[in-house]
C-alpha cells in the first residue's frame, strides 16, 4: 500500500514537473515573439475635435453617445489618443498639426506651403508628446511605431503623414535650408507606421462639392462656418471647440491670449480667399491631386472601410434607409441623385450614387491611384496595398458610435485593434 502512495507521488511530481517546464518554457517562447502592439492615434473628420477640446468630455466625438471610446480602448489596453487638428482646415495643414502633436513640438506649415497661402509658417508649441519615444528604438533595438486611424477626413490625413514621413516634400526641402527643415518634410521615416485605417474617408473625394456649387451653397457655407470660428476662437468659449485658425489670425490659441490677432475683417478676406480649406480638399479633382502624393508605403498596413445608408430606387437614384441620420437625410438624397458632373471633366457616373450621407461609398473604398484587394480572412497580408473591408451597412456616423449601442461600437474596434496586432511585426 505504502508503495503505491510513494509511486502515486513520485508520479504526481513527475507530471508537475513537467508541466511547469514546459509553462516556463512556453512563457519564454512567448516572450520572444514579436507583437505587434503599438499606441493607437485616432484622427477626427470635418468638423470633429479631439480629447484636447472641452467638448469632447460632454460628447466624445469617438463613441458619440455609445460610449466614450479612448476610454473604453485604454481601459481594455490598448493604448488610444484622440488627436485634435483643424475641423475646417486644409488636409496639409491638418497633417502638419497632427506632427506637432504627437512628437511634441511647434507646428510647422512649412515654408513654401504658408508663403503660397499666405499665413504663417509656424502655429501653436506641444509642451509634451502624444507618443513618448515614438520612432524611436526600445531597449531590444526595435521602432517604437504607431497605429492611424482616420474617420471622414481624417482618412486623408493619416495616409498623408504617413507619405510625408516616407517621402518628405520637394516644394519644402527646396524653399527650407536643411538646419530650418521640419523633419516630418525631410522623409526616410515611414517605418514609425505600422498601420493606416480609413474610416468613410472620402479617398476620391465627394459629389456633395459639385452638388453645393450648382445650388450655391459653397461660398456662403464657408463665410458662415468661418464667421461662426472667428467668433468662438476669439470668446471665452474658445477651447471647448478649438478651431485651429491661428495660422491666418482668424482664431486665438486656447489658454494664450497673447496670439497674434489680426483684424477680424482683414483675416477673414484672407482665408476665404484661399483654397486651403477642407472643402476644397473635398472636391474630386483636388483628392485625385492628394492621392499622387500621399502614396502608400512599404512596409505600413492599410485598412479602408465605407459604410451605405442608401438602397436603389426603381428608376436607379439612390435613397436613404429608415435608419439614416435624420441630418444626413438631405445629402443622401442628393448624392444619391447625382450621376452626371456637368460643371468639370471629372467623370462621373451612376457608381457614384450609393453612399452613407456625407461620402460616395465608391470614394471611401480605396483611392483609385494606389494597390488594393478585397480583404479575405486568414489571407497573407501584404504591407504597401489597401485591403477593402465589404461595405457595411450605415451612415456616416454609425462607425464612430452614432446611433449605436456601446456594445456595437466596442465590438467594432476590438475586432480592428485584434486584426491590427495579429499582423507581423515589420521592419
Amino acid at each position: 500500500m505504502k508503495a503505491k502512495i510513494v509511486k502515486r507521488t513520485l508520479s504526481l511530481i513527475t507530471v508537475l514537473t513537467l508541466i511547469f517546464t514546459l509553462a516556463a518554457q512556453g512563457v519564454s517562447a512567448i516572450g520572444s515573439i514579436d507583437i505587434n502592439k503599438y499606441p493607437y492615434v485616432y484622427v477626427h473628420g470635418l468638423f470633429g475635435w479631439g480629447e484636447d477640446e472641452g467638448i469632447d468630455d460632454t460628447l466624445p466625438y469617438w463613441g458619440s453617445a455609445s460610449c466614450s471610446l479612448m476610454d473604453e480602448m485604454n481601459k481594455s489596453r490598448y493604448e488610444s489618443y484622440a488627436a485634435s487638428v483643424g475641423p475646417m482646415s486644409s488636409n496639409w495643414d491638418r497633417v502638419c498639426e497632427l506632427y506637432a502633436q504627437i512628437t511634441g513640438t511647434r507646428v510647422d506649415y512649412g515654408a513654401a506651403h504658408s508663403e503660397k497661402y499666405h499665413h504663417s509658417r509656424y502655429g501653436r508649441t506641444y509642451s509634451e508628446p502624444m507618443i513618448e519615444g515614438w520612432g524611436e528604438p526600445d531597449a531590444d533595438g526595435n521602432i517604437k511605431k504607431i497605429n492611424l486611424i482616420g474617420h471622414s477626413f481624417g482618412g486623408a490625413a493619416v495616409r498623408t503623414l504617413t507619405a510625408l514621413l516616407e517621402y518628405g516634400s520637394a516644394e519644402e526641402q527646396a524653399a527650407t535650408a536643411p538646419e530650418d527643415i521640419s523633419p516630418l518634410f525631410t522623409g526616410g521615416k515611414g517605418h514609425y507606421i505600422n498601420s493606416v485605417t480609413a474610416l468613410c474617408a472620402p479617398h476620391n473625394g465627394t459629389t456633395l462639392t459639385y452638388i453645393a456649387d450648382n445650388m450655391n451653397l459653397t461660398e456662403l457655407g464657408e463665410a458662415a462656418c468661418y464667421i461662426y470660428a472667428g467668433f468662438m476662437g476669439r470668446s471665452k468659449l474658445n477651447g471647448y471647440v478649438d478651431f485651429h485658425l491661428e495660422q491666418f489670425g482668424l482664431t486665438r490659441i486656447p489658454g494664450d491670449d497673447s496670439t497674434p490677432e489680426e483684424a477680424f475683417l482683414k483675416a477673414f478676406i484672407t482665408i476665404m480667399s484661399q483654397p486651403d480649406n477642407a472643402m476644397f480638399d473635398m472636391y474630386p479633382e483636388r483628392a485625385e491631386e492628394i492621392n499622387k502624393m500621399a502614396k502608400p508605403v512599404d512596409g505600413v498596413y492599410y485598412f479602408s472601410y465605407s459604410y451605405q445608408t442608401t438602397r436603389k430606387t426603381l428608376v436607379g437614384t439612390q435613397v436613404p434607409m429608415a435608419k439614416t441620420l435624420i441630418v444626413l437625410r438631405p445629402m443622401a438624397n442628393l448624392i444619391g441623385v447625382y450621376s452626371r458632373n456637368l460643371d468639370t471633366d471629372y467623370k462621373i457616373d451612376s457608381s457614384w450614387l450609393p453612399n452613407d450621407g456625407l461620402v460616395n461609398v465608391i470614394s471611401a473604398r480605396y483611392p483609385f491611384t494606389d494597390a488594393h484587394e478585397d480583404y479575405a480572412a486568414n489571407a497573407e497580408l501584404q504591407t504597401g496595398k489597401w485591403y477593402v473591408m465589404p461595405t457595411r451597412e450605415g451612415d456616416h456616423g454609425t462607425v464612430i458610435g452614432m446611433q449605436c449601442t456601446k456594445r456595437q461600437t466596442l465590438k467594432f474596434y476590438y475586432e480592428l485593434t485584434d486584426l491590427i496586432e495579429s499582423l507581423p511585426v515589420t521592419d
